[in-house]
């Protein structure tokens, strides 16, 4: 695709709520999720869409970003193979960013399991070494947002624990 119909491509997609046609619910918990999170300064949650492929998942995405006044950085599940295709992604980022995960149901498990301190905690646990001299190294994240889409929510291993268990 040229870059002159990219351009053009993303000037159709809508940038704030109020110009997203369709899904009220959603926009609705959305705007919900947006104002909470301007009136407190901070943000601290994080969002999961899940779907069949073209109902606006990624569009929205863009508008969270946008409403929140931060960059959006996308990626997808399957290119991040490894911990540190993750960390180094991360550390790249800005308070009020959103880190969207398309496809998250394709991460790699020790990789969704590195995610669980980011989102948490806003911290990132870095081994370093190995064997007997290996070193836990703690770095902290900015507070983002992290948005995961998938059209196959069955696949995402949090969702396949004991009920009322989480890893």
């Amino acid at each position: 695709m040229s870059k002159n119909k990219e351009n053009n491509v993303e000037n159709l997609r809508p940038k704030l709520l109020k110009d997203y046609i369709g899904q009220e619910n959603v926009v609705k918990t959305l705007k919900m999720f947006i104002d909470a999170v301007n009136k407190r300064g901070k943000v601290s949650e994080h969002i999961l869409f899940y779907g069949p492929p073209g109902i606006g998942k990624t569009t929205l995405s863009y508008i969270v970003a946008n409403e929140l006044k931060g960059e959006i950085k996308v990626t997808s599940g399957a290119t991040i193979t490894k911990t540190g295709d993750l960390a180094a992604i991360l550390t790249n980022l800005k308070d009020n960013d959103v880190l969207f995960i398309d496809e998250i149901h394709r991460l790699p498990k020790p990789v969704e399991e590195m995610l669980y301190p980011v989102m948490e905690e806003y911290a990132l646990d870095i081994i370093i070494g190995k064997g007997p001299s290996a070193r836990t190294v703690r770095l902290p994240i900015p507070r983002i947002t992290i948005i995961g889409a998938t059209t196959k929510l069955a696949l995402l291993s949090l969702l396949n624990t004991e009920p009322n268990k989480l890893p």
